[in-house]
C-alpha cells in the first residue's frame, strides 16, 4: 500500500481551512494536514516539513497565491501544487498553470473531487476539474488578442488588476496586499500600459468581458 500523503492546506480563512482538513482527514490516503493562512508562511512551512501536496487557494492577502505557486517552484521544482479556488474563469485556470501548479478545482466541486485531485497529484499526475478541463481545450484554439494583453501581466500585476476592476482605488488595493501606495500607482500604470488602455473604465469593462470581475473577491 502506498504511504499516506502529507498535505499543506493554504488558506486565509481559518473555518475554510477547518472544514477541509477535518474532510481530508477522514481518508486513509492523507497524513499530516499543515496549514497555512498565506503565502509567505505556506513557502516557510513548505521547506521545512516537505509536504507530498500543496493545496492552494488564489485569493490571499500579501502574497497571493500566483506568486506563492511561482516561488514555491522556483525554491522547489518537484513541488506538486493543486489550486484549490472560488474562481471559474478560464484566465485564473490558465494563469494557474502557466505558474507550474498540476491542479485546479474550484470549491464548487463535490468533496470527494479535493481527495482525487490531491491523490493524483501525489502520484505524479495532473487534475483539472473536467468542466474546466474542456473550456480549456476549446479557448486554446482561440488566439484573442485582449486575452494575451491580460496574460502579460505579471503575478503581482494581475492581483492589482483584479482589484481595480472592482473598483477599488489604488490606496485600497495597496492596503489589500499589503503594499505601499506608490508600488500600486506604478503597478497601474504599467499595467494600463500593457493592455492598451487609458482609463479605470476602460480595465473594468475588459476584466468584464473576460468574467474576472464578478468574481474577483480578494
Amino acid at each position: 500500500m502506498p504511504g499516506k500523503i502529507n498535505v499543506l492546506l493554504v488558506d486565509d480563512h481559518a473555518v475554510v481551512r477547518t472544514g477541509y482538513k477535518t474532510y481530508l482527514s477522514l481518508s486513509e490516503r492523507i497524513g499530516e494536514i499543515y496549514e497555512a493562512d498565506r503565502g509567505e508562511s505556506a513557502c516557510q512551512l513548505y521547506s521545512r516539513l516537505l509536504p507530498d501536496v500543496v493545496v492552494m487557494d488564489l485569493s490571499m492577502p500579501g502574497l497571493g497565491g500566483l506568486e506563492s505557486i511561482r516561488r514555491l517552484l522556483n525554491r522547489h521544482a518537484n513541488c506538486k501544487i493543486l489550486v484549490f479556488s472560488i474562481h471559474n474563469e478560464l484566465v485564473y485556470v490558465t494563469r494557474a498553470i502557466k505558474a507550474g501548479a498540476k491542479g485546479y478545482i474550484t470549491k464548487n466541486n463535490a468533496p470527494e473531487t479535493l481527495i482525487t485531485a490531491v491523490c493524483m497529484l501525489a502520484e505524479g499526475g495532473t487534475y483539472v476539474d473536467p468542466d474546466l478541463a474542456q473550456q480549456l481545450a476549446i479557448s486554446s484554439a482561440v488566439d484573442q488578442d485582449e486575452t494575451a494583453k491580460i496574460k502579460s501581466l505579471s503575478p503581482r500585476e494581475f492581483d492589482i488588476f483584479c482589484l481595480l476592476a472592482t473598483g477599488l482605488t489604488s490606496r485600497k488595493a495597496a492596503e489589500k496586499l499589503c503594499l505601499s501606495y506608490k508600488t500600486v500607482c506604478n503597478h497601474s500604470t504599467a499595467i494600463k500600459e500593457k493592455l492598451g488602455i487609458k482609463t479605470l473604465s476602460e480595465l473594468a469593462l475588459l476584466a468584464n468581458r473576460h468574467g474576472i470581475v464578478k468574481s474577483a473577491e480578494f
